[in-house]
């Protein structure tokens, strides 16, 4: 990932609401979640939950599909993956001590939640 790139998703990411919407959609793994599931589950405006999918889609972040009348969100893993790979990239100067539990907990957590990060 490139830093224009990088620099985009995190500053969308660098907001209390659009962070909880990110970490949602990534819990929910593949099957995503409905517009208005997100919108009642966050306690936000369908308003303000639209401008908040724009930003986050518009970095990248989340993905949408169509399901009869709804649209499902979806986290979009790749490019979490390469957001992640990005900010470790040349980690602390190549320190295994330093990095390697960082690694390691990323990968527990992509195991946990069943995804192949």
């Amino acid at each position: 990932m490139e830093l224009k790139p990088a620099t985009v998703s995190l500053s969308a990411l660098a907001h209390e609401g659009r962070l909880s919407v990110f970490r949602m959609l990534v819990q929910a793994g593949a099957s995503g979640v409905a517009a208005g599931d997100i919108a009642r589950q966050m306690e936000v405006s369908p308003s303000t939950l639209s401008a908040n999918l724009n930003i986050l889609s518009h970095a990248g972040l989340i993905d949408s599909r169509r399901d009869g009348r709804s649209i499902i969100y979806t986290a979009n893993y790749d490019h979490m993956r390469g957001l992640l790979a990005f900010l470790m990239e040349d980690c602390c100067g190549g320190a295994p001590e330093i990095c390697g539990p960082l690694a390691k907990i990323a990968s527990q957590s992509c195991e946990a939640e069943g995804h192949a990060c």
